[in-house]
């Protein structure tokens, strides 16, 4: 039998990752309802986000089923981008603290 025009992909994946991203989104309430503090809960909310970012591109916008060249393009910039606000905000630590070396009150 041919299929319709274009892919079809079976019904299950697109529940099994709704049914994940609620998992994830629970989770990422969870750190707020249980208060938790400091660099541990940004760095929670910040996997579970990525990781819903991740499901999301991946299935609902099809780049799994994707040409490696097409995934590389379409996913490359926002990577780089990434690794340049990660270089600017260590860069941009290590300003602050120079200045509160040199222009700070001293003791």
């Amino acid at each position: 039998m041919a299929h319709a025009q274009g892919q079809q992909h079976p019904l299950s994946v697109y529940i099994w990752v709704w049914a994940l991203l609620f998992v994830l989104s629970t989770f990422s309430y969870l750190v707020d309802f249980y208060h938790v503090e400091g660099y541990l809960r940004w760095t929670l909310i910040l996997i579970f986000m990525f990781l819903k970012a991740g499901f999301i591109i991946s299935v609902f916008m099809h780049i799994k089923w994707e040409r490696m060249a097409l995934s590389f393009a379409i996913l490359g910039p926002p990577t780089v981008l990434l690794v340049l606000i990660a270089m600017l905000t260590i860069e941009g630590d290590y300003t602050f603290l120079t200045r509160g070396i040199f222009f700070g009150t001293g003791s």
